[in-house]
């Protein structure tokens, strides 16, 4: 799940988390905290247009992913519905993904995955909320089951809060034969991120 834990519980190990509530991906990594300075490059990104940050983000990412990144066959982002696009105009997912793969030197296919039903901002909801805001959500065309199908796939998001997301995600690539799906994000978040006047440190 790539929880971080105060000290190398050795190679293996299993968090609380995984072990109750295991995930349809096989693993997690995240390369920052989503507090300080990271918190203000992911909005920045997310709503201020900064897209010139992505690269930037990316190196971090690949260096906490170098394992994920190693053994995948295809890079994707989490998908935005054709209407958020048209409002947002980038998908910042896609923007990390893009960056991610070229670093890799791995192949970045965007259109893997598509959200296929509308769902509200996943901010402020719990995790029971989540879950149900974004079933059956993702859906892999019939075009694209080739791209996927016998394939490790590596999806990219920019903050990992619940892994609901990310789960609805793996699970659609896993009903279209996908041999096995990890998880990059550049942030992820931890318990206490979301207090008021946070200004620490990454």
């Amino acid at each position: 799940m790539g929880t971080p834990f105060s000290h190398d519980m050795g190679e293996g190990f299993l968090s609380a988390e995984a072990i109750a509530n295991p995930p349809p991906f096989e693993r997690a990594r995240a390369a920052v905290a989503y507090s300080g300075v990271a918190r203000d490059m992911v909005r920045g990104l997310k709503y201020n247009d900064r897209t010139d940050l992505a690269p930037w983000m990316a190196r971090w990412m690949m260096r906490a992913g170098a394992e994920l990144l190693a053994e995948a066959d295809v890079v994707t982002p989490v998908p935005l519905h054709w209407r958020r696009f048209l409002g947002r105009r980038f998908n910042q997912s896609a923007e990390l993904a893009r960056a991610v793969a070229r670093q890799a030197g791995k192949p970045f296919d965007p259109q893997v995955v598509m959200r296929v039903k509308p769902t509200a901002q996943q901010v402020g909801l719990g995790q029971r909320q989540r879950e149900d805001n974004v079933r059956g959500a993702f859906k892999v065309p019939p075009d694209r089951e080739i791209a996927v199908r016998g394939r490790r796939v590596l999806v990219v998001d920019d903050v990992y809060t619940t892994g609901a997301t990310v789960a609805a995600v793996a699970r659609a690539l896993k009903r279209r034969g996908a041999k096995g799906v990890d998880v990059l994000t550049f942030a992820r978040v931890l318990p206490g991120d979301f207090l008021p006047d946070d200004a620490g440190p990454i």
